[in-house]
């Protein structure tokens, strides 16, 4: 067996520190990089993509809506040819820093609210499609199992990886808990390790109402700027090693 296990890094901001970018990228296997529309500016995104290199993770460019303010978790209600190009230089500005440091752009992932909202905005959805297919057709993307986004990608002719996470409450019906919902994220490692181990099996996901969600998951994510979040990836690696499962990113250089 073998998987992905990847991480939101790349998120502070000048003077402003989120999460331990270096600790989670002696952890991780792919590394979806903020691309300065919700997180990141320039010196954080060379010094994030040069480690990568150094630790041979795969570089991602985690894309959103230009909403700084809002750390990229509220809704814009942007029209799709904006949004297509917001999604193709945010891209560009990462693949340009991954190209100084030796590597490149390897996938796409969507942030936040970008991310739940092209599960079922198939107009969005289509725009982040194009924007891809744009810039480089070859590149794969990164989504949630079931979503518009990937049905639409997968159509458009990229490569599809199914995304799970570690860390978050799932609906019966296989989206994310919001947020704003008690128990939304999940804090205890060794919980996380658990649900990961029966992940990587294909035993599913266990939804808030106890019933048992059957997902694919080619990429496990545990997210960076959650409390502890070094210590969950680094509980999550181990029990999967332990299981005999392989750690390895879907992208690899």
């Amino acid at each position: 067996m073998a998987i992905d296990l990847n991480s939101d890094l790349g998120e502070g901001f000048g003077r402003w520190t989120l999460g331990d970018d270096d600790a989670l990228l002696s952890v991780v296997t792919s590394a979806n990089v903020a691309c300065g529309f919700h997180a990141g500016d320039p010196t954080v995104l060379r010094r994030v993509t040069e480690r990568a290199v150094a630790e041979g993770v795969a570089i991602g460019a985690q894309v959103g809506y230009r909403d700084l303010a809002g750390f990229g978790r509220r809704f814009i209600d942007v029209e799709p040819g904006e949004l297509a190009n917001d999604v193709i230089y945010q891209i560009g500005a990462l693949d340009g820093f991954a190209r100084i440091a030796g590597d490149r752009v390897r996938y796409v992932k969507p942030h936040g609210a970008l991310y739940n909202t092209i599960v079922h905005h198939e107009e969005q959805a289509a725009a982040v499609v194009a924007a891809v297919r744009a810039y480089d057709p070859d590149l794969p993307v990164l989504g949630l199992p079931g979503s518009a986004w990937l049905r639409l990608a997968e159509k458009a002719g990229l490569g599809v990886v199914h995304e799970v996470f570690a860390d978050r409450a799932y609906t019966p019906e296989g989206t994310l808990v919001s947020r704003r919902e008690p128990g939304a994220v999940l804090h205890d490692p060794e919980e996380v390790a658990r649900r990961c181990a029966r992940l990587a099996r294909g035993g599913g996901v266990v939804a808030v109402d106890g019933s048992t969600v059957p997902v694919v998951a080619d990429s496990i994510c545990v997210h960076g700027d959650s409390p502890g979040a070094v210590a969950m990836a680094r509980a999550v690696r181990e029990r999967l090693t332990a299981d005999g499962v392989t750690l390895r990113p879907f992208a690899p250089r």
